[in-house]
């Protein structure tokens, strides 16, 4: 007869535990000192971009213009075909434009909503040696663009 009586709270008790535990906001821990993502999911649209510029340079080396297209950097670096074959990226959309004729390119990564921790992001290359080309910049208001400020970490 107690056992009848205890269980009910019991079950309360567990049920209140699990829910507190479900709405407490889970902070995000950086990958890298410095790493300036706010969120898992700007994490890995940050690791994206990144593996696209450093593979766009390697190309460039190899063949002395950008890469056309994301296939075109499938296996550069460590760009891979599965990393070409979609622009959706979880949270994040790809859209890669290329200028042929100048020899350059705009990548953005723009989240499916925006707010401080799904800011968008932009870079341009124009293989030149100017200090910003390849420059991530980003924004958490609008898409972000060349007029965005530079991507920095957040002051801890």
């Amino acid at each position: 007869m107690k056992m009848t009586r205890i269980l009910p709270v019991v079950a309360s008790v567990l049920l209140a535990a699990i829910l507190a535990t479900a709405q407490t906001p889970t902070t995000y821990q950086p990958k890298f000192k410095g790493d300036p993502a706010r969120s898992d999911s700007e994490a890995a649209a940050l690791g994206y971009l990144r593996t696209f510029l450093r593979a766009q340079k390697i190309y460039k080396k190899k063949n002395d213009h950008f890469a056309t297209s994301l296939m075109d950097l499938a296996k550069t670096g460590s760009f891979t075909r599965r990393m070409a074959s979609s622009t959706n990226r979880g949270d994040y959309t790809v859209k890669f434009t290329p200028h042929k004729e100048k020899d350059t390119f705009e990548i953005l990564m723009t989240p499916r909503q925006l707010d401080s921790t799904h800011r968008s992001f932009y870079a341009k290359m124009e293989g030149s040696n100017r200090r910003d080309d390849g420059a991530i910049r980003t924004d958490d208001q609008k898409e972000a663009d060349e007029h965005s400020p530079v991507l920095k970490p957040d002051a801890s």
